[in-house]
């Protein structure tokens, strides 16, 4: 390598939450500081926890100020010195029930300057479906079986208004209700009820929340009025959680992505995903998934916002390899996801064949995509991108077959890893979402996979983003996925490595030389040429960055897992095998 200072733009990207490693962003910084690290990262993609947020491990946006309890101020000043950029999210599609907006909802309801901020569910489809017995219009059927579900049942969450009545949102994400128990003093303005009644309605309530029976069954003798008096006070007094659909047709939308795109490049941010954005354009009679040209619009309306910030955009869109949005969104300018690479090397390495991933690269060198690529990540390992589609009676193929992406998903599941699904309207599973597992266990715990699946990663076109546990070559965390509960699977794989993890962990050799391939990734300038890719058979891999004088060339043999990295460093020819 003719130099050794970081490729700011093409470097290395660490992907973590403040608190993956220790107990707040600082232990992360302490670690970057060690002598291991130097030259390793370029760019540091911080998960919204970032941000003050109460659902969804960060996704579910309070505000977008800096989180005090695991993030600080000399944090970022660290960060800076270390020549480290920053990447960060913004959740276009939604805000919590906690937000500031929200709040200024359930207390004013419809006097609230935020009523049009959300999208009223029932005021969506007036005059397009029929309203239920429970308050909530379902869409004519035309229009309910487009629909693009992430959950079970439609994505509406009812929440209390100031004048007794529940409204139904539009809820696309995770939701989650919690009863708190009550005492007499909150029955106070019942005032039909003496002491020993409330007493007795006190009783009731706390049983059927501690045996988690249905409120709404509970029969308290009084008449139907008192009776609802008692359950909208119970209702009040819940917990709401939810990600709330943001109604991208009010200005004041706008207005706060303004104001948040001004503050997260405040805070240091040079690359901003885009996340959930394809959901954010609703229109009745289309999908509430990628509508266009709305889509596209929004997206141009960020883009001047972003400029206005110098900041980069990454859209993340989850979609089949067949339906091309890939390509649509990178002929739009912008960067996209590899979401495809995950499985693709998976699938390269048990099959001892490059033929899918060769294709794949080609395909991004050809079309001159921008990309972010990855390993493992706060999500899961996508499964549903590699498949084709049909479009206008056209099958588009994907990039692997429907029966090898069966096999990998089985493979992975067979080695403990856990399924996310869609959804249609009725709640029936449609497809499989993503698989969730670390990738080092998806590998099956081999080092040899791990450490070659590295290297390629490395070598593809685009920004390598590394997980900070496959760094660690963290196993699947099932302890982690059972005290998460109900909708916790992603916890396999978000271990929180303390510091004594890290300690043993840099005396480990799977470690150490995902760190040297890293270095070199991360300073070469070779990278910032053009790659060369060498077909000699199907289970030999030959890429090669050249550079001027410089190179950086992988050879790799995907039966036996043996691979030679060469590359110059300080003008002489330098070779490490593995």
């Amino acid at each position: 390598m003719s130099t050794k200072t970081a490729l700011k733009n093409n470097g290395v990207m660490l992907n973590a939450y403040p608190d993956s490693i220790g107990n707040k962003l600082s232990d992360t910084i302490k670690m970057l500081q060690r002598p291991e690290f130097k030259d390793a990262f370029s760019l540091f993609y911080i998960l919204p926890t970032f941000f003050n947020s109460d659902l969804d491990r960060g996704f579910s946006i309070i505000d977008y100020n800096i989180n005090k309890e695991l993030v600080s101020d000399v944090d970022l000043a660290a960060l800076e010195k270390l020549n480290i950029q920053l990447k960060f999210d913004i959740v276009l599609n939604h805000l919590s029930v906690a937000s500031p907006q929200f709040k200024d909802l359930l207390k004013n309801g419809k006097d609230s300057k935020y009523k049009d901020f959300f999208i009223n569910w029932n005021n969506f489809w007036e005059g397009h479906g029929t309203m239920n017995d429970d308050g909530i219009i379902i869409p004519k059927e035309e229009f309910l079986n487009k629909l693009f579900m992430r959950k079970s049942g439609l994505p509406v969450l009812k929440v209390p208004f100031p004048d007794g009545s529940k409204q139904p949102y539009w809820n696309t994400f995770y939701q989650k209700i919690i009863f708190n128990k009550i005492n007499t003093s909150d029955l106070a303005e019942i005032q039909e009820l003496d002491e020993t009644e409330k007493e007795v309605v006190v009783k009731k309530v706390n049983s059927a929340i501690e045996n988690n029976a249905p409120i709404n069954d509970l029969n308290f003798l009084k008449s139907e009025e008192t009776n609802q008096k008692i359950l909208n006070l119970v209702e009040r007094n819940c917990t709401y959680l939810g990600q709330m659909d943001v109604n991208a047709n009010s200005e004041l939308v706008w207005d706060f992505y303004e104001e948040t795109l001004a503050k997260v490049k405040s805070y240091g941010c040079e690359v901003l995903r885009l996340d959930a954005f394809a959901y954010l354009h609703k229109e009745v009679g289309q999908t509430n998934f990628f509508n266009v040209p709305g889509t596209w619009d929004y997206l141009s309306r960020i883009k001047g916002i972003a400029d206005k910030n110098d900041l980069k955009l990454l859209p993340e869109i989850h979609a089949e390899y067949g339906l091309f949005l890939h390509k649509e969104v990178a002929n739009h300018g912008y960067q996209i996801y590899d979401f495809f690479l995950p499985g693709l090397i998976i699938h390269t390495l048990e099959k001892g064949s490059n033929e899918a991933l060769i294709k794949w690269t080609n395909e991004i060198i050809e079309n001159g995509y921008r990309t972010v690529n990855m390993l493992g990540c706060h999500d899961g390992i996508p499964v549903l991108d590699l498949k084709g589609k049909e479009i206008n009676g056209i099958y588009n193929k994907g990039l692997l077959l429907d029966d090898e992406i069966e096999d990998l998903m089985n493979l992975i599941l067979d080695r403990g890893g856990r399924v996310k699904n869609l959804y249609d309207s009725e709640g029936n599973k449609i497809s499989y979402y993503q698989v969730n597992a670390t990738y080092f266990s998806a590998l099956g715990e081999s080092e040899e996979k791990l450490l070659l699946a590295r290297a390629i990663q490395l070598f593809m076109p685009g920004i390598p983003q590394i997980w900070y546990l496959d760094l660690f070559a963290g196993a699947n965390d099932y302890e982690a996925v059972e005290r998460a509960g109900e909708g916790g699977h992603k916890e396999i794989n978000r271990t929180t490595l303390t510091n004594k993890l890290i300690e043993d962990g840099l005396q480990k050799d799977i470690v150490l030389n995902q760190l040297k391939l890293i270095k070199i990734r991360n300073t070469s300038s070779a990278f910032n040429g053009h790659i060369e890719i060498s077909n000699i058979s199907d289970n030999l891999l030959s890429f090669k960055w050249v550079n001027g004088k410089d190179f950086a060339h992988l050879t790799a043999n995907l039966d036996s897992f043996k691979f030679s990295v060469s590359y110059i460093e300080k003008g002489k020819n330098n070779i490490i095998r593995f």
